[in-house]
């Protein structure tokens, strides 16, 4: 990194980040608008932690009001609000873990749906197909 930051190409690759996703991250306000020199983003080492965060977290299925909340902590942790903001991080992580949970149960139930379709195409007794006439039900 030079005195005047680091450009944003830069950024991507030791956050191992998209330039996009950078420049969407500032959209939506996960990253702080930069300063620039001229036309051009400079970033700083925070920066670079803070995309490095929010692309794990996202890594980790959170969703975007939740990302926003865990940095908001993050940023209480470092100060004097540690514990309180510790037993927050940990709910919003316990939530996210049950919403997962119930997606995995969907998605099992999904899954034996197709499976008994799939072995109804399989045995070709049917004279129309399971699969079509599944979905044309659903419709």
């Amino acid at each position: 990194m030079t005195d005047r930051g680091l450009p944003i190409g830069a950024l991507a690759r030791r956050s191992r980040c998209a330039i996009d996703t950078i420049r969407y991250y500032e959209r939506v306000g996960l990253l702080p608008r930069p300063d620039r020199e001229g036309r051009f983003r400079r970033y700083t080492e925070a920066d670079v932690a803070r995309v490095a965060f929010v692309r794990r977290a996202r890594e980790l299925g959170f969703p975007l009001d939740q990302v926003r909340a865990l940095l908001r902590l993050a940023a209480l942790g470092e100060g004097a609000g540690g514990a309180g903001a510790c037993a927050e991080a940990q709910a919003i992580a316990r939530a996210h873990l049950a919403d997962l949970r119930a997606r995995i149960a969907d998605l099992r139930a999904v899954a034996s749906v197709l499976d008994t379709v799939q072995r109804a195409c399989a045995d070709g007794t049917l004279g129309a197909c399971p699969v079509i006439a599944s979905l044309a039900d659903a419709a």
